[in-house]
Formats: C-alpha cells, sequence, structure tokens
C-alpha cells in the first residue's frame, strides 16, 4: 500500500479548483474511438473515506477485459485533499487514485470511474480529470444522474436513454439488467460514448455495475479499514 502526500500546489480553495478545471478542460480528448470493449486490460478506481480520521483510500484493479480475471491491483491511503463540494470532488480523489495507478505493474488500458465524466455541471469529472492527467482512455459510470434529466430507458438489457443538460447529452442512462435501474454511463477521455456504453455492458455479465466497480469498491474499503485500524490499533 502506497502512503500519499498532497501535492504542494494542490488547490485549496473553490475558486482554485475551478480555475484548475477551466484550464485542464481544453486538454479533453473526444474525437477519439478508444480500446475495442473485450480487448486488453481494463481497470477499475475506487475511493473510500473515513472523514474524522482524515483518512482516504484509493484502489485500482486490473482486470483481462475478455476474461473478467482480476491481473493485478494496488492501494493507496492519504489525507483527504480537498474539502466536499458537489462537483468538486476529484480533487478529493485523484491524488490516491493515481498513486494507486502509479503502483500497478502492469499497464492499465481503459479506466472505468465510479462517477462521471462529461456529466458534470463543468463537464470535467473525475473521469475526465483522470483522463487527462494520465492521458489514458478513461469513462464515467455513476449509480445516480447527478444533476441531469433522462428518459426511463425500455426494459431490456442494453437499453439507453439519453442523459440530458436541457437539450445536451452529456451521457447516457443505461440499462444493464432487465428491469434493474440503469447507471450513468460518460465520456472520460479518449472514448466515445457509443464505446463508454459498449464497455459498461461488457463488465456487467451478472450485475448493475460493472465489475471494475465492484472489485475496485471491495478493495479500498479494506485498503481504508487496514489503514484506520493502524491509526488506531483499537478499533
Amino acid at each position: 500500500m502506497t502512503t500519499v502526500r498532497i501535492p504542494d500546489d494542490w488547490p485549496v480553495t473553490e475558486e482554485q479548483a475551478r480555475a484548475v478545471q477551466d484550464a485542464l478542460r481544453a486538454r479533453v480528448v473526444l474525437d477519439e474511438a478508444g480500446p475495442p470493449p473485450g480487448t486488453g486490460h481494463v481497470t477499475g478506481v475506487d475511493v473510500a473515506y473515513d472523514d474524522a480520521r482524515d483518512v482516504v483510500a484509493a484502489a485500482a484493479v486490473v482486470l483481462d477485459a475478455a476474461s473478467l480475471d482480476v491481473v493485478a491491483e494496488a492501494t493507496a491511503t492519504g489525507r483527504i485533499s480537498f474539502p466536499y463540494v458537489p462537483g468538486l470532488l476529484a480533487f478529493r480523489e485523484i491524488p490516491t487514485v493515481l498513486a494507486a495507478l502509479d503502483a500497478l505493474p502492469c499497464p492499465p488500458g481503459l479506466v472505468v470511474c465510479d462517477g462521471y465524466g462529461l456529466a458534470h455541471p463543468r463537464r470535467f469529472g473525475l473521469a475526465t480529470h483522470l483522463g487527462v492527467l494520465t492521458g489514458l482512455p478513461t469513462i464515467g459510470v455513476a449509480k445516480n444522474p447527478f444533476t441531469f434529466t433522462y428518459a426511463d430507458p425500455d426494459t431490456p438489457r442494453g437499453s439507453t436513454a439519453p442523459l440530458l443538460d436541457g437539450t445536451e447529452e452529456v451521457g447516457r442512462a443505461l440499462r444493464t439488467r432487465d428491469g434493474v435501474k440503469p447507471v450513468f454511463v460518460s465520456v472520460g477521455h479518449r472514448v466515445t460514448l457509443a464505446g463508454a456504453c459498449a464497455h459498461t455492458l461488457a463488465l456487467t455479465p451478472s450485475y448493475r455495475l460493472p465489475e471494475t466497480t465492484r472489485r475496485a469498491d471491495a478493495l479500498c474499503r479494506r485498503a481504508l479499514r487496514e489503514a484506520t485500524t493502524a491509526q488506531d490499533p483499537a478499533i
């Protein structure tokens, strides 16, 4: 497990964080197809917090995209690097997520974030931010639609409906299980929206959420328990 320090130049105010988003947004690549679904590696990243102890844990889990078997995994822990502000959550997560990715022994391939990419009020959610910083293809698969609207997709698995900000499509509601609440897919970096949905379907053979997210969620929670137990052995 890697222990992370907050970078010296990390934003400390909302204004500084929004300025970073504005500066980096111009570097987002939206005209690449991305890797074909079911090929190479695909990596899930997720984080868990203990705000009372000022600890955040991140996990990165690499799967073989064809078999969905685990190829490698890594974790990182550190101090929480930014206060909770809707729309700026990436600034709480990026340092530890980057450290977990850097600790992997193999290339991550496509990175799947438990959150948003372009489906974000400033069009720069975690998946987009992470993609620009790393250069990796990234997508966001979220559990809820944030502030956006959508019509309920048809019942069968694979059905979609636009996720809308007014008339602008910022992502898609995607049904990954017949008759089960959809997930909300958006482009991060270097992937098309159709490709992001195809990857999500390939990663959900049995459950609503992608296997990448399920594995990374379990691992970061375990890493957080270990970190907080070490901090307070009485737990």
